[in-house]
């Protein structure tokens, strides 16, 4: 089943990392990507996608083009639809949106409604390229709109957005049923998004306050108070493992240095995840040739937070 998505235009890549986990992506674009998707039910999962839709076909960014396209699928709609068009920037269509959504009306056969349509019909136009779907799912952003942080019992400063942590975990291709593992838990905000998903979450910490805390914020959830670099799991006990390792003068002192703390960290991440299955570790600073010497390495990415912090995100295979 191939899918054609539109994605979020937070961060050129990461979406698309976020898209392992429903399929293999086999065309991408400007906040655009088409799957062969073989997990379709992960779909309302995903934190950095505004729409999902069938895939009917793609043509040249041209409104002769398009009309061809039109002209050869024949679509049709057995409910009152609506024609959306999005022109992402940098795109190379000349046509205005109103002229590409009226020549999209003309060749869909069914009942127009503007208002209140039963069906999306929806080109993106991204680079050289138009898209044509039938929305079948959209992003509703009231999902992490109303789960704050500092809403919950207990809260530390720094801690990451539920939408973020939800596409760390997503990224990590974790399914449910399976056991994640996040090794310095804090308040226990990744553990909380596993949970949600039917994931069985685990989260350590060497603090006592901090593992009282996650027991707060996720009531029956698993938080063992444990150091990262002796952890006490078997040998691949965990399908992933997502963590935001720590940064700062004040988690130096748990070890010789705080490049020592990720070295013997990621060691023992490498030895409780399971062979051949993803970690997804956050760091403050670049820790990816720290990392190659225990995992291998399939992606790594920063995001500017603001002028003082960027995230570096690597995603990692045992």
């Amino acid at each position: 089943m191939k899918l054609l998505f539109e994605l979020a235009g937070d961060h050129p890549d990461l979406p698309f990392a976020e898209l392992d986990l429903v399929g293999t992506v086999l065309e991408r674009g400007a906040q655009v990507a088409l799957v062969e998707c073989t997990h379709p039910e992960e779909v309302p999962r995903l934190a950095l996608i505004h729409t999902a839709m069938e895939y009917l076909g793609s043509c040249d960014a041209t409104l002769a083009s398009l009309k061809d396209l039109l002209r050869e699928l024949r679509p049709e709609s057995p409910r009152p639809f609506a024609a959306r068009a999005r022109k992402i920037f940098g795109n190379t269509m000349d046509a205005a949106v109103a002229e590409i959504e009226r020549t999209m009306g003309s060749f869909i056969r069914g009942r127009v409604c503007l208002q209140d349509p039963g069906e999306e019909f929806r080109v993106l136009i991204s680079g050289d390229r138009c898209h044509l779907g039938r929305v079948t799912w959209r992003y509703d952003p009231r999902e992490f709109g109303h789960r704050r942080p500092g809403d919950r019992p207990f809260f530390h400063p720094g801690v990451m957005m539920p939408r973020m942590v939800r596409a760390l975990v997503n990224i990590s291709c974790v399914r449910r049923g399976e056991r994640m593992l996040d090794p310095f838990s804090g308040t226990g905000g990744m553990v909380l998004e596993a949970e949600r998903l039917g994931i069985r979450g685990v989260g350590s910490d060497i603090d006592p306050m901090m593992a009282r805390g996650s027991r707060l914020n996720v009531p029956g959830g698993d938080f063992p108070l444990a150091d990262s670099r002796m952890l006490p799991f078997r040998d691949g006990s965990f399908e992933a493992v997502v963590t935001d390792l720590p940064y700062g003068q004040s988690v130096s002192i748990r070890a010789e240095s705080l490049e020592t703390l990720y070295r013997d960290a990621i060691e023992e991440i490498g030895r409780v995840l399971c062979p051949r299955r993803r970690a997804v570790l956050v760091t403050h600073r670049d820790a990816g040739l720290l990392a190659g010497e225990f995992l291998h390495t399939e992606a790594a990415f920063t995001q500017r937070v603001h002028k003082s912090l960027t995230r570096h995100i690597l995603v990692l295979r045992r």
